[in-house]
């Protein structure tokens, strides 16, 4: 008679805490902000299912959709220079700090990645007073070198101020991708490198041949990252510019524009329900964004790993 297989239910012990909490704190919020987003006020003030006709206005009515699809390309624009400086510079840093040759390389790697554990409220004051053409130190370090004439109020003009939030936010997290790739590095087999020696393949050579096409899934991995953080930023922009993301909406993104619908700002009044509709397109676009890598450049990827 076979032997009846043994219930693990110690495994269901260790993963109920967690399962609970990601359930209270993720689970329910998300699935009470789609429900809000398919109800609005009538005008007598009482709650009524109106479907999708909030979609049809946030993406239709001229009043919501101007903002919105401003906001929408702020954001692809900053997750653009995420990905064209970001990540490569990730990688080269990587590159660099897992050379056996280089000295000091535990204080580079800490020195580089200190910046992602600030909080967003001391990185965005900070940069505020750096980069301010009043009392910031930005104009006299560009006069130390002789360029303050390529010193402009960055902050403060439209065509500037989101490109330089995004470039703050890249100095304050290259250290994720740097670390995420320099552990890929450390875990090519050595039995690779060796071969690689054998047959003449050495310094960068090496990297562009040998060691960047098997972590290329880290690579996916960190890009995939970078993609929802982007589409969920918030912070920043808020420390540095307000709510209204100033100038002029120039760096109004997703996160902000949710904000002031949601919980109303100054003049205007806060809309739940709009401010859920605007959650809920959030949501859609990075799930979009995540299937998109899982189906369609994971598995290509996947060829390269051992």
């Amino acid at each position: 008679m076979a032997q009846r297989r043994a219930v693990r239910w110690h495994i269901a012990v260790f993963l109920a805490p967690a399962v609970l909490v990601y359930t209270a704190l993720m689970i329910v919020p998300l699935f009470g902000t789609l429900n809000l987003s398919l109800f609005n006020l009538s005008e007598a003030g009482e709650r009524m299912f109106v479907g999708l006709r909030n979609f049809a206005t946030l993406f239709g009515d001229p009043r919501w959709s101007e903002s919105f699809w401003n906001a929408l390309g702020n954001n692809a624009w900053f997750f653009v220079v995420h990905m064209l400086v970001q990540n490569p510079v990730g990688v080269l840093l990587a590159a660099i700090l897992s050379s056996p040759r280089l000295r000091m390389a535990a204080f580079y790697r800490t020195a580089i990645f200190i910046p992602t554990i600030l909080s967003f409220v001391i990185v965005g004051f900070v940069w505020k007073l750096i980069l301010s053409p009043i009392w910031g130190i930005a104009p006299g370090m560009l006069d130390a070198v002789g360029l303050k004439s390529l010193f402009a109020p960055w902050l403060g003009k439209e065509e500037y101020a989101l490109t330089t939030l995004a470039l703050v936010s890249v100095w304050q997290f290259v250290g994720i991708p740097m670390m995420l790739i320099y552990a890929a590095l450390l875990s090519i087999p050595d039995e690779v490198i060796e071969a690689a020696e054998m047959d003449g393949v050495t310094g960068w050579s090496q990297f562009w041949k040998i060691k960047l096409p098997l972590i290329l899934p880290s690579i996916g991995i960190i890009s995939i990252l970078t993609f929802v953080g982007n589409f969920n930023a918030f912070d920043l922009i808020y420390v540095s510019q307000g709510a209204l993301a100033g100038p002029d909406f120039a760096t109004d993104i997703l996160g902000t524009f949710l904000y002031r619908t949601f919980f109303g700002f100054q003049l205007q009044l806060g809309d739940p329900h709009m401010g859920a509709t605007i959650a809920t397109a959030m949501f859609g676009i990075i799930l979009v964004g995540v299937c998109f890598y899982l189906f369609a450049i994971q598995t290509r990827l996947r060829r390269y790993q051992f």
